[in-house]
């Protein structure tokens, strides 16, 4: 008889999470049969943005996410300088590359130590360890101990990305910097100096902790190179520009479908949000994100998630650091748990490396700001990268307001539910077929969901065995 596990909350990711997987037992071993990813968490911005003045976007969409911000600011201003057809300054290019790659960096980092790390390896026996699953970790004592203390390390690496993006930024997460037309911010000499000395130490850490430890873990669970493929589908919108006008990106722009070698091109106009297993209005089903709606019907009979399932010409495909490691090249060893981390880890270096040239082609004195005049009337597009993958702002201005607003998120690519056609979502196809040992502790699905990063809203979830819930109010 089938066994159908729960997991909700799915802790260790940024926002509210749940999971249902079907368990089956076939010749004495158990595997995943049927899986459903819930958002269970409502959103809203696309509604909160409705008939506010344009130039609000990059500040208020930066609130989606207190991890990978960045992006948001990035696709807001990119959408705005579309419409009003502005060229930024070339320093105000490479502060805007400087931020969003310590960002990525830092979000990287984090995933992986303070994410992703306890699924393989048990920490010590004191809080915030316990309680504990009796799992298979295959990491002895000793090694245990150094990854832990790598752990510790960790979390001082995020810290010190975030400051270096604040040199630039202002603050971060939520940086003012980001406005259409350019930067705020106009580098000094200390600053870029400063910047230098971060990116020294960070760059250290990836190459003689971070990697190393990826390809450690690795090594120790190599059956998780074969486990979580899902459907082979990777997409990528590209991102940091490397010219004024963004048409050239550090990270190219293109899709893999079925784990094919050859990249095809990308066209947003054949993207659709569909929803008919999510809370929202069937009628807003199957639409372009430039006419999406979103509109909340909850309770839906047959529903299940506030995530939206886009689709690229009607198929699911997955979006992060892997993909956009494919598509460039950096990346070619395949598609599975291990090469999610290996991929992240390699792309983390890939930006660290290209940080000095960034800082070394800005020119003091030069301008970081030019005039941004949007029109009363526009239609325009933020198409960029997040840590976690592709990432779009769609934007229409009507009377000088805005009239319309859509955000599809990496995590709406990767951890949507089912489609109008019933076709899971990329995570929910990843878990099928995964072995299970024991079903009353399920860390193989954990690990699987855990490698795609999933970022829904940030939340902290804390939890406190045998004991029942105390409601808060403030």
């Amino acid at each position: 008889m089938p066994t159908i596990v729960t997991i909700d909350p799915v802790t260790r990711l940024e926002g509210h999470l749940a999971v249902d997987v079907t368990i089956e037992t076939a010749d004495g071993k158990q595997q995943v049969v049927d899986a459903f990813i819930s958002g269970t968490s409502f959103r809203g911005f696309e509604v909160m943005l409705m008939d506010r003045d344009p130039f609000e976007a990059p500040h208020l969409t930066q609130r989606i996410c207190g991890v990978c911000s960045v992006p948001h600011g990035v696709a807001a201003t990119m959408a705005l300088e579309k419409a009003g057809h502005s060229t930024i300054p070339e320093n105000a290019r490479l502060l805007r590359n400087l931020v969003m790659g310590a960002n990525f960096i830092q979000s990287h980092i984090l995933h992986f130590y303070h994410l992703s790390l306890l699924d393989y390896v048990g920490g010590p026996s004191m809080p915030p360890w316990e309680p504990q699953w009796n799992v298979d970790h295959r990491i002895g004592p000793d090694d245990s101990a150094r990854l832990v203390d790598h752990y510790k390390a960790a979390l001082v690496a995020v810290r010190q990305t975030n400051e270096m993006a604040a040199l630039f930024a202002g603050r971060q997460p939520h940086s003012p910097a980001f406005v259409s037309g350019g930067f705020t911010n106009v580098p000094t000499t200390t600053q870029i100096a400063e910047f230098r000395k971060y990116c020294r130490l960070i760059t250290d850490f990836i190459r003689n902790v971070y990697i190393p430890d990826v390809d450690f873990v690795a090594s120790r669970y190599l059956d998780y190179s074969q486990l979580g493929r899902g459907y082979g589908n990777l997409l990528a919108f590209g991102g940091f520009a490397l010219d004024a006008a963004g048409e050239k990106q550090f990270f190219t722009r293109g899709r893999v479908t079925n784990g094919a070698k050859e990249i095809k091109s990308v066209n947003p106009e054949v993207i659709t949000e569909q929803v008919t297993y999510s809370w929202y209005d069937n009628g807003s089903t199957n639409r372009h994100p430039s006419n999406g709606v979103t509109q909340a019907v909850h309770p839906k009979n047959g529903a299940y998630s506030w995530i939206k399932a886009p689709r690229y010409e009607g198929e699911p495909y997955e979006t992060g650091p892997l993909a956009r490691m494919t598509i460039g090249g950096l990346y070619q060893k395949g598609i599975s748990v291990n090469d999610r981390h290996k991929a992240r880890a390699v792309e983390a270096l890939t930006i660290a490396e290209a940080l000095p040239g960034w800082l070394n082609a800005i020119k003091l004195g030069e301008p970081v700001y030019t005039n941004c005049a949007i029109p009363a009337e526009a239609d325009a597009i933020g198409l960029t990268e997040a840590p976690r993958g592709a990432l779009g702002h769609w934007m229409k201005i009507r009377n000088s307001r805005i009239a319309h607003y859509q955000v599809v998120t990496p995590t709406c690519w990767n951890g949507s539910p089912r489609d109008d056609q019933q076709k899971p979502g990329p995570i929910e196809k990843a878990l099928v077929g995964t072995p299970v040992e024991d079903s009353k502790q399920p860390i193989e699905v954990l690990r699987i969901i855990h490698s795609f990063d999933p970022c829904l809203a940030c939340a902290v979830h804390v939890c406190q065995p045998s004991t029942s819930a105390r409601i808060v109010k403030f």
